[in-house]
């Protein structure tokens, strides 16, 4: 087992929920010159999903940050849009990483370890029919980027589990790193040969697997600013065991934390300058890397984050896409949202008592500002004594 260094730095848990805040860019001004691709960089990965109430998760992150920028400003900084042009190099890519997420293009080469885990991967859930795989590349070789469907089907049947062949072969490939995605048609991906797709300074399995873990390693430890091995190793799913082999050459620095019961490792940077500066008000996505991490979420803000869309109804406590609301660098109550019309309707919010009352409501307006709502209606409140002064509040901002 590797000997560690000590830590030569203590930290209380108010400095290390600061550094986290501002690694996550929450505290301190945005950099609004750089944008969605600007946070994308310094995120290093933007977690994707399904869901889409107010707006998808991936729409919510930059939202979170930098406030009501456009969404079709957000879709043309992730993704190779026509308007680019056939020649434009793409900005980002897909791949599998904390879940299904957008990456920074210049991860790419970091990713070889896990391309060469699919490459040797001896069981699939999904059997790859004879001959359909050069088939698909093929194709996409002959005609140029495709979606499932242009390729000859996702699925076979309207389970959505039960793939086509085609769609076992292009997501297959997709693993492997032959195939890339750097766009999407509606929610469609839109796969392209990786050859084609990513530049050529960066099309490459040349790191071994120590070094693509070490660079994420440091790239997750930056981008959360503090974190226990878990949380670093987390933040693209490597395992404890990859992480334990790099971390003490990663060049993130050991440092005890009041109250962790778990080693922690920092960014060396977020411990150069006291992290300061104004505290944004938002709403969050369940999906946001703040709180992705229940543990860590518990461990930083005393919050317990679960998303309950995956749970039976009669057992929701908080709702089906409860938004945790960040105000002042706590996470002080939820909202779980829905629209009717130009109507954002909160259909439950908690509260963590009457000093949160003016921030959810301020994060309600804005959000419903952003999606192009024009009043905000409250159904249920968990504490009724609240309920009034949440209504005045909202009365108020909405002018």
């Amino acid at each position: 087992m590797t000997t560690l260094p000590r830590p030569t730095t203590t930290l209380t848990a108010d400095d290390a929920r600061r550094i986290a805040l501002r690694a996550q860019g929450f505290l301190g001004a945005p950099d609004r010159r750089a944008g969605v691709r600007g946070v994308l960089r310094h995120l290093g990965a933007v977690q994707l999903d399904t869901i889409s109430v107010l707006a998808r998760s991936h729409e919510l992150i930059p939202y979170a940050r930098l406030g009501a920028v456009g969404r079709r400003t957000v879709e043309a900084a992730y993704w190779k849009t026509p308007e680019h042009g056939a020649s434009a190099a793409p900005h980002a890519f897909e791949y599998w990483s904390h879940a299904a997420c957008i990456l920074p293009v210049e991860e790419w080469p970091h990713f070889a370890f896990r391309r060469r885990a699919y490459r040797d991967r001896p069981h699939w859930n999904h059997q790859l029919p004879d001959g359909v795989y050069a088939q698909v590349i093929k194709q996409l070789r002959t005609e140029g980027p495709l979606t499932a469907t242009e390729l000859g089907g996702a699925k076979r049947t309207s389970d959505w589990w039960d793939w086509s062949g085609t769609k076992v072969a292009v997501e297959r490939a997709l693993m492997y790193g032959e195939v890339v995605c750097v766009e999407r048609r509606g929610w469609k991906r839109v796969y392209d040969l990786a050859e084609r797709a990513i530049p050529d300074a960066l099309l490459h399995d040349e790191l071994d697997d120590t070094e693509c873990v070490r660079r994420l390693v440091r790239l997750a430890g930056e981008a959360l600013g503090v974190g226990t091995r878990a949380d670093i190793a987390d933040y693209h799913r490597l395992k404890g065991e990859q992480v334990e082999a790099v971390i003490a050459d990663s060049g993130l620095v050991p440092v005890e934390v009041a109250g962790w019961s778990k080693p922690a490792w920092a960014d060396p940077a977020a411990l150069a300058a006291p992290p300061r500066g104004r505290h944004r008000t938002t709403l969050l996505s369940p999906f946001d890397s703040l709180v992705w991490e229940r543990a860590r979420t518990e461990r930083i803000f005393g919050f317990t984050h679960r998303l309950e869309a995956y749970v039976p109804k009669q057992k929701r406590v908080h709702g089906y896409f409860a938004m945790p609301v960040l105000a002042g660098g706590r996470l002080v109550g939820r909202v779980d949202p829905a629209r009717e019309g130009r109507t954002l309707v909160a259909r439950q919010v908690t509260l963590d008592g009457a000093k949160a009352v003016p921030a959810v409501a301020q994060a309600l307006v804005e959000a419903a500002t952003w999606v192009d709502c024009t009043d905000v209606r409250v159904e249920r409140v968990d504490a009724p004594e609240l309920r009034e002064p949440l209504a005045r509040e909202l009365a108020v901002l909405l002018g």
